[in-house]
């Protein structure tokens, strides 16, 4: 059972099965047994594409890491090096190469698969390194999106933000415009267009050219997305900095959660992994982590991911309650064909009742850590400041958790978030947090609190804020918000809507033309764009080129530039399932997949110290 979003009438299953293809393509060009050394970063997402046994079938019987260890002995034909183009890593790729040369072992052939793209700086590199001629083959595996849900596909670009805003480098802006030029390869062109912010206006700029670049020759695919809603982080840094309190969210914001993957304290698990046969599991328990795979597919998961944490408790109950029913049948089973019904419905009923085991054992841990240092006393201040109090002096609050020594991203995220929705700080109270935190953390984040300003995170004060007015025309915070029975996305936060998320809302109910006057307070500009489809599409589609936005059974793709978090992925599900209104299906596109830390830990830098 997935939600109606992820059971839409469109998902990004075809999204995978391009990536698949493209490397099938790639590995049937070398026949022979092959090696595959990971750039580590790529392993996770290509786990989303192809799994082992899939890469077995292709005559990969080796995979390494790309490291500063010289690769184990091995006997096959092809060793392929498949990377990020980042200049340490060809470093480290240089040193297996000629440590690999050196200790023979027959005759093998040597490639290097470069994704997204090939890189000029890399390939230099190579030369100066002496084994650019080393290469068999040197390629571009051009995969820009990874489908991690039906409804949810990253590009796994964790620095994207740190690149367009804080280094002015707007390569990647090229690379989000072709991942969406690929999507329109695989679902037909989107007909309406609507963005917010710098980002968003160049993607669709750059998206035009290569679509006047094609010159005609686009792929005739009937149109399946009807909207693209381009959101550049920057027009929401609130958001990423408030604490998510979806059951996701909080796995992500205390556990960090990668690739669908996350990592907790395996003795939490011991009693779990004694009655599994899994012993991948009880090996990585014994070894102090256990990794949990958290998926739509996972019937439980998918029912509680997106709730708010309070109502995750009565749910699992309820979930208790029907295993323990389930098991109960046995003994009402009197004949051989009653028996064997049971024994049938036996492994799916095993199933569950690990799932409900692992869960509940999630959520304790989760518990754990809400109840526990900090935590609840710092959600209230930030709540105070998302409904705009106490946020023009030095919060009390914050002070203590600096002269504790409290975390330094959660200091952070308090001072940052309480920045934003000022309009700044006043230059007083700037300088005496900055001053607290070097003195306190450590004079090498300097940089980091550098880097903050540089972006606008941080700032001093100028004018009257604007937060009072968006946040009240767009409904930002709601009092008598339901968590356990929402009817509004405020429930993601326990009040606070993502501002984001908002947009979106309005966008379809009833439209931007009822926040015209909020749409210039937030930053960058206002995209609103058609795209015309070739004549004989239109007919195909019935429709004169464009879709009506608050059309019913529409599907709308919403891709954030810059990351998003697990709160704003549960909004717009949220809002998928209010039908009764006439809204769209929402798919969701992202840069990378973040929470506050993760945010902030992008722009941070630290002096070199000497020694």
């Amino acid at each position: 059972m997935i939600s109606k979003m992820t059971g839409g009438k469109v998902d990004f299953d075809a999204v995978k099965e391009d990536a698949k293809v493209q490397l099938v393509q790639l590995l049937e060009q070398y026949p022979g047994t092959k090696a595959i050394v990971w750039d580590e970063q790529l392993a996770g997402p290509f786990g989303h594409v192809a799994d082992y046994s899939f890469l077995k079938n292709h005559d990969v019987c080796k995979m390494f890491y790309i490291s500063a260890k010289h690769l184990p002995q091995n006997n096959v034909k092809h060793i392929i090096f498949l990377t990020r183009p980042r200049t340490h890593l060809m470093n480290l790729i240089n040193n297996q190469v000629r440590a690999e040369e050196s200790h023979g072992g027959g005759k093998k052939e040597y490639h290097i698969w470069f994704v997204p793209c090939v890189s000029l700086l890399c390939k230099e590199l190579l030369k100066e390194h002496g084994i650019f001629s080393t290469f068999t083959s040197i390629k571009e595996l051009r995969l820009l999106l990874f489908k991690l849900e039906n409804d949810l596909v990253s590009m796994e670009f964790p620095l994207i933000y740190k690149e367009y805003h804080l280094e002015e480098d707007s390569t990647s802006m090229y690379q989000i415009a072709g991942a969406l030029m690929d999507i329109q390869k695989i679902y037909g062109l989107i007909p309406n267009i609507y963005g917010k912010g710098a980002a968003a206006k160049q993607v669709y700029d750059l998206m035009v050219q290569m679509r006047r670049e094609l010159a005609g020759n686009e792929p005739q695919v009937t149109p399946q997305i009807d909207q693209l809603i381009l959101i550049d982080r920057s027009v929401d840094l609130i958001t990423p900095l408030a604490t998510q309190l979806t059951y996701e969210g909080l796995i992500d914001q205390f556990f960090g959660i990668n690739n669908c993957t996350v990592k907790l304290p395996g003795e939490k698990f011991s009693q779990t992994n004694s009655e599994s046969i899994n012993t991948d599991d009880a090996a990585s328990s014994y070894l102090g982590t256990k990794t949990v795979q958290l998926t739509g597919a996972e019937l439980l998961y998918s029912e509680i991911r997106d709730c708010n944490f309070s109502a995750v408790g009565p749910r699992l109950s309820r979930q208790a309650k029907l295993v323990a029913a389930q098991y109960e049948e046995r003994h009402k089973a009197k004949t051989v064909g009653e028996m064997k019904q049971f024994v049938q419905k036996l492994p799916q009923m095993q199933t569950a009742k690990q799932s409900l085991a692992t869960h509940t054992t999630i959520a304790e841990l989760v518990q754990d850590e809400t109840e526990s240092g900090s935590f609840r006393p710092a959600l209230q201040v930030e709540q105070e400041f998302l409904k705009g109090s106490g946020t023009d002096k030095v919060c009390p609050f914050i002070e203590d958790c600096i002269a504790q020594k409290e975390s330094f991203m959660r200091v952070l995220r308090l001072i940052c978030l309480q920045s934003i929705v000022n309009n700044g700080l006043k230059p007083k109270v700037l300088e005496y947090y900055k001053r607290e935190l070097v003195q306190t953390y450590g004079f090498e984040h300097f940089l980091t609190l550098e880097n903050l300003e540089k972006v606008g995170l941080l700032k001093v004060q100028q004018g009257k804020t604007n937060y009072g007015t968006i946040r009240k025309t767009m409904r930002l915070t709601v009092d008598d918000v339901s968590e356990h029975e929402p009817t509004d996305i405020s429930y993601v936060h326990s009040g606070y809507a993502p501002l984001s998320v908002r947009l979106v809302e309005f966008l379809h109910w009833p439209g931007w033309r009822a926040i015209t006057a909020v749409l210039p307070l937030l930053a960058g500009p206002t995209l609103t764009e058609t795209q015309q489809l070739p004549h004989a599409l239109r007919q195909r589609r019935g429709s004169g080129g464009s879709m009506q936005s608050t059309s019913e059974g529409s599907t709308a793709l919403v891709f954030f530039i810059g990351g998003c978090t697990y709160s704003e992925v549960a909004a717009l599900r949220f809002l998928g399932t209010k039908v009764d209104q006439g809204g769209p299906d929402y798919l969701i596109g992202t840069t990378k997949l973040i929470n506050g830390s993760a945010f902030l830990n992008t722009l941070s830098e630290k002096l070199q110290v000497e020694p």
